[in-house]
């Protein structure tokens, strides 16, 4: 829905499910103990999520990785979103930080204000929970504003919505294992040595059945350092319904949010931009960086399967570490990407260098 829908009259009845204080005073957010797991809202359908709004708490910034959020369809057992909670809202690394885009945003004070904007039908039931992963307690506050209708017929060819986390804390590039650089920088080395798409590049989404790709956020955070370390180089990579060949095919990592020529600016629109860039004058693509590129006026069909990739450098060469969630549809609930892994996988790498390059 947009601008142009507003004056439409359509028959639903507009609803919330909050964490306001139910005695009447001012605790308005539910208290989630260390290892609590706790329902959000258990709501009826057939109805859409507009919005979800939260803000938290938190003892710590890392907790934006402890904590973790699910939601569940109808009668599932398996989460279809099961992700860090500040990843789920567009910004991994353990940060908050403002930024704006159509679906996701974080807003004052200092990205505290979370929401997302995904259409989110359901049939007959939606879960939504949150598990404290941490040591400590910390503070809840929600919002989920939902459209509520008589009949299901509203939602007829609507999917059901999923996210999908991942990390590979060291991508183990080529050209540390094999102390090369990629001097001259496009020459391309698979001319010179055998190059596996499928075993080298990072997973950003791999999911089966019948649905659509609308994007994601990748989270890179720059430690290695080599000749020619700007991680930007990598093409993503997009396999529909088991091809062998990606039929998308892009021409590098600033390229698919997007941007151009190796920025070194912050830049936030609608569908695309980099929420957060930590260079330095002497390392410009030091530290943690967060590109996105959601497909809202471009959505990716597939019917059977999906496998969206991106190179880790030009050629899959560089060793940083890649982390990244993935939003999509699906006919059916599906348990949205593998079981999240341990908190002490999840935290975000210290800020500094861990290794570079033997000379």
């Amino acid at each position: 829905m947009g601008l142009s829908s507003l004056p439409l009259l359509r028959d639903y009845r507009s609803m919330r499910a909050s964490s306001y204080d139910k005695q009447g005073g001012n605790h308005d957010f539910i208290d989630v103990g260390p290892g609590e797991k706790i329902l959000l809202a258990d709501l009826q359908g057939p109805a859409i999520i507009r919005h979800i709004w939260m803000t938290l708490g938190v003892p710590k910034e890392d907790y934006m990785r402890r904590i973790v959020f699910r939601i569940y369809w109808e009668n599932s057992t398996e989460p279809s979103v099961e992700v860090p909670i500040g990843d789920f809202f567009g910004l991994g690394h353990g940060i908050r930080k403002n930024f704006v885009s159509a679906p996701l945003q974080m807003a004052p004070q200092d990205g505290k204000g979370f929401n997302s904007y995904w259409p989110m039908p359901f049939r007959s039931r939606a879960r939504f929970e949150v598990e404290n992963q941490g040591e400590e307690s910390y503070a809840n506050y929600f919002y989920i504003d939902y459209e509520k209708y008589e009949s299901e017929d509203a939602l007829d060819g609507m999917a059901y919505f999923h996210a999908q986390w991942r990390r590979e804390a060291d991508t183990a590039g080529w050209a540390y294992r094999e102390r090369l650089s990629f001097k001259p920088m496009y020459e391309d080395p698979r001319s010179h040595r055998k190059f596996d798409f499928e075993k080298e590049s990072y997973v950003v989404l791999d999911a089966k059945g019948d649905g659509v790709y609308v994007g994601a956020h990748l989270d890179v955070d720059c430690f290695h350092r080599n000749p020619d370390d700007w991680y930007g180089e990598g093409d993503d990579l997009v396999f529909i319904d088991g091809e062998e060949r990606p039929s998308i095919h892009g021409t590098g990592t600033e390229d698919w949010c997007n941007c151009a020529y190796s920025p070194t600016e912050e830049y936030n629109s609608p569908y695309n931009g980099i929420i957060l860039h930590s260079g330095t004058r002497s390392w410009p693509w030091k530290g943690k960086q967060t590109l996105y590129r959601y497909h809202v006026e471009d959505p990716i069909r597939f019917k059977r399967s999906i496998l969206v990739m991106i190179e880790h450098g030009h050629a899959n060469g560089l060793s940083n570490d890649y982390s990244s969630t993935a939003y999509y549809y699906l006919s059916r609930p599906a348990r949205g990407g593998p079981e999240i892994p341990p908190v002490q996988e999840r935290l975000p790498r210290p800020d500094e260098e861990v290794y570079r390059a033997e000379r």
